[in-house]
């Protein structure tokens, strides 16, 4: 504000001076590097030199001028195709026919300082009419410049208020896009709101996605770098640092070096100003810092200042985007030699040259010039140089706005008296719009840029030593989307010359199987590889999440895919299935071979004691208790579902019949033996038959209630185990269940009850002993077999049923038929009626 506010004052000391009608010069004023005067006049401001010697200030004697030292070739280039566009333009004559255009341009020795002085000369000039009079107006209608964006927002906020246009070539700061601020302001290079984007996208399109930051401390690289890092964000890529420095700053460069020695990002995008490039890597090189793949911005990146043997090394492989390299016919050969012809103010053969400045004379030393010299016989680098076509767009803009102006379309005149306004010629360069000989098309947007056109160049070496940009790619802002960046990465040399491109990650790729898991306090992109959990999978690298299986599917071992669950049931091939099958088979071989051997004894007084035909009876159904047990191993289907509980109750009901059965006869055989008794005809065979039918009747019954209202069936049970489906026959209704249950427990504890009694009844050969400890340990089976029926998981619910079945047909079989058994085999003496009663008769 300080500084605006002292230009301010000195304007308002001007225009006192023009008020008494005469200006006068205060102290020495800042003359131009090169000048030549015309009709019509552009200014223009490079930094012909990079440093500048400042004079003492003591105030002991009046300071020096500022002088300048170290060509920087880059912009002495642009000052020599401005003058070269401009001497084009006055040979034109369809374009500003007889009207000639002058020039001024001033060296700025990249300082700010002395782009202040350059503007303030620019804006007042050293003219003045008869008198002492002053114009009144900037004796300039356009400023070409500057170089770097910063330089340029002090050029255009100081030439602002008088609305003169500034045209910059390479000022790309996205600030300067803000119309408010700058209104006068125009650019022929894009703003870096573009290469900020496109920065993201070649990091991403490479695979990029762990990098370090490192931008100039000043508008251009705060302003892009704020660009970049807000669209890396949005492309999911980290910036593990970002630091800034500025090109005075040593300390925050050392800070800067560290801080890349010390980071682990294998790539780094470098929004960094030519100079401080230039620092960058004279520093890399000094610490030998190798190895990084360096990603630029036009600034730097196409630049052959950095190119040498000791900087190659660590900058070998660097990728970027650079202006489109455009050849312009006939600027080689002018700088060799029409240029210093011409345009140079000072020739070899004098020392000292005497420039006429309008109305009085200023002698310069050719001294000066000295460095410039050197570069008169040398023009290698302009095939290279990617700036010239814009300050050449520059130049031609004004031309045709001021042709626009002055009114020289259908005229081989022009209309030279015609006062010209800056204001006009803001207007008319919002409204240019023309085609220059290599065949761009220039005009300016609403900001007052011109369209995004990149190169992607790449830093290589052929194979005879030398050092190229290799173009490898491009980005067209004016392509649809999808077309507009194109990177070949098979013509790619990468960082320190490898063909293979680095890998810059935080984290390694999580493979299939496995998710991220964000380290806490860290970006996105450091995290650590979680295994997917059971029932869940990932079948991409790098996936945020895992994704559940589907009901009926779970995740393979390795988490990459679902497949379908295991179903489990008791299998015949299984070894429980194999071992219940033998025991069950078992139980049916000794059942027949007791059949066998009672049907073989049929006569003798232990088979017919207490009805034999209840005995043959019972064995069949325990023949076939102990084969319904086959019906509960196997795939569980709609029928063997309903087949194997209805078998199993009917079954069952008809053993414990024939045991109650036989209960009853010992009890009512007791009964017969008392004198007078008749009660053996009230429960003679006929009877028993009918006991039986009837209680078994009653079981079927009961059976078919429940198949017909809610019958058994077949279940994929997924609750009780996560990993696989059990196969099971889901009990459809659970009250017919348990009444099947419940009516085979009721006989049983009926028939306990009735042999407990018996127990004590005297005879050598009591069977309602042999039977009350059957139904003890029938009672005792079923009545454990409750909890671990409830308890057992999956298929163990199965094979505790079929236990439980097995284990009290054998307790019915043991206890009432091997006592028999053994007098049979072992004891045939015994085997008599005499023995049999026995007991009873010595009592």
């Amino acid at each position: 504000m300080s500084l605006f506010l002292c230009i301010l004052l000195f304007f308002l000391h001007l225009n006192a001076n023009a008020e008494n009608n005469f200006c006068r010069m205060m102290g020495d004023p800042k003359y131009p590097l090169l000048s030549k005067d015309g009709d019509i006049n552009i200014g223009a401001i490079f930094a012909v030199h990079s440093k500048e010697t400042l004079p003492s200030f003591e105030f002991q004697q009046k300071p020096q001028l500022l002088s300048c030292s170290s060509v920087t070739l880059r912009d002495f280039r642009l000052a020599q195709i401005m003058i070269f566009a401009i001497e084009e333009i006055n040979r034109n004559e369809s374009l500003l026919p007889n009207v000639s255009i002058g020039y001024k341009i001033y060296d700025t020795c990249g300082s700010r300082l002395s782009s202040m002085s350059a503007t303030m000369a620019l804006l007042n000039g050293q003219e003045f009419a008869a008198g002492g009079k002053c114009y009144g107006q900037s004796p300039i209608h356009a400023i070409i410049g500057e170089t770097e964006s910063s330089a340029t927002v002090i050029l255009s906020r100081t030439t602002g208020p008088f609305k003169i246009p500034v045209i910059s070539h390479s000022a790309s700061c996205e600030c300067l896009s803000n119309r408010e601020d700058y209104p006068s302001f125009f650019r022929t290079i894009a703003s870096d709101y573009h290469q900020g984007r496109a920065l993201a996208l070649l990091v991403k399109h490479v695979g990029w996605t762990w990098v370090g930051a490192v931008n100039s401390d000043n508008d251009y690289g705060n302003y892009g770098m704020a660009i970049f890092l807000n669209s890396a964000k949005k492309d999911g890529i980290c910036v593990e640092y970002s630091v800034k420095f500025y090109r005075t700053e040593s300390e925050k460069l050392q800070k800067v070096i560290n801080t890349i020695k010390q980071g682990t990002a294998k790539v780094i995008v470098a929004f960094v100003s030519f100079i401080e490039m230039g620092l960058l890597i004279e520093q890399l090189s000094i610490h030998n810092i190798t190895g990084l793949q360096i990603i630029g911005v036009e600034g730097w990146v196409a630049s052959k200042n950095y190119i040498t043997l000791n900087s190659f090394h660590v900058m070998k492989g660097s990728l970027g985007f650079a202006l489109r390299k455009i050849y312009i016919e006939g600027f080689s050969d002018y700088v060799i030699k029409s240029f210093w012809d011409t345009a140079f103010p000072c020739s070899q053969q004098h020392e000292f040259l005497n420039m006429n400045m309008n109305s009085y004379q200023v002698e310069l030393n050719c001294s000066r010039y000295q460095d410039l010299l050197v570069l008169r016989n040398y023009n290698e680098d302009v095939p290279e140089h990617r700036y010239s076509s814009h300050v050449y767009k520059a130049v031609y803009a004004v031309a045709y706005a001021l042709h626009s102006i002055i009114k020289c379309e259908k005229q081989e005149v022009c209309e030279k008296a015609l006062t010209i306004k800056p204001q006009q010629v803001v207007e008319a360069l919002k409204k240019v719009n023309f085609t220059v000989k290599f065949g761009d098309n220039v005009w300016f947007d609403s900001t007052g840029a011109a369209v995004a056109q990149y190169e992607v160049v790449n830093w290589q070496q052929d194979s005879n030593g030398s050092f190229q940009f290799k173009s490898v790619g491009y980005y067209d802002a004016s392509l649809p989307p999808d077309q507009r960046f194109v990177l070949n990465t098979k013509n790619i040399i990468w960082a320190g010359g490898q063909l293979e491109k680095p890998r810059s990650v935080c984290s390694e790729s999580c493979p299939p199987g496995t998710r991220k898991a964000v380290q806490k306090g860290r970006p996105v992109c450091c995290y650590d590889c979680i295994t997917c959990a059971d029932g869940e999978i990932s079948n991409e690298t790098d996936s945020n999440n895992c994704q559940q299986c589907p009901g009926e599917y779970w995740s393979n071992t390795e988490n990459t895919e679902c497949v379908l669950k295991a179903v489990e049931f008791l299998s015949f091939t299984e070894v429980m299935g194999i071992v219940l099958v033998f025991f069950s088979l078992f139980g049916v071989g000794i059942t027949l071979l007791v059949a066998i051997l009672f049907y073989s004894k049929k006569d003798t007084p232990i088979v017919k004691a207490n009805n034999s035909e209840l005995s043959f009876l019972l064995l069949f159904s325990l023949t076939l208790c102990f084969l319904c047990s086959l019906t509960f191993i196997g795939r569980p289907t709609e029928w063997s579902c309903m087949l194997r509980h209805t078998a199993f109750g009917i079954t069952f009901v008809l053993c414990i019949s024939c045991v109650l059965g036989k209960t009853i006869v010992v009890l009512m055989a007791f009964k017969a033996t008392l004198p007078g008794s008749n009660v053996m005809k009230w429960f003679g065979p006929a009877q028993q038959r009918l006991s039986v039918f009837a209680f078994t009747l009653i079981q079927v019954l009961i059976c078919v209630l429940w198949l017909t209202i809610s019958p058994p069936f077949p279940h994929k049970n997924m609750k009780l185990f996560k990993e696989k489906i059990i196969l099971e026959c889901s009990l459809g209704s659970t009250v017919g269940f348990w009444a099947v249950l419940g009516y085979i427990g009721l006989l049983a504890l009926l028939c306990f009850i009735l042999a407990f009694l018996a127990r004590t009844l005297p005879d050598n050969f009591n069977e309602a002993k042999f039977i009350t400890f059957s139904m003890l340990i029938f009672c005792a089976v079923w009545i454990t077999f409750i909890p671990a029926y409830v308890s057992s998981p999956g298929k163990f619910t199965v094979a505790v049923e079929i236990f439980a079945i097995l284990a009290s047909s054998f307790g019915l079989l043991f206890c009432i038929f091997a006592p028999k058994c053994y007098i049979i085999l072992f004891k045939p003496e015994q085997n008599t009626k005499q023995h049999l009663m026995g007991k009873t008769q010595n009592k």
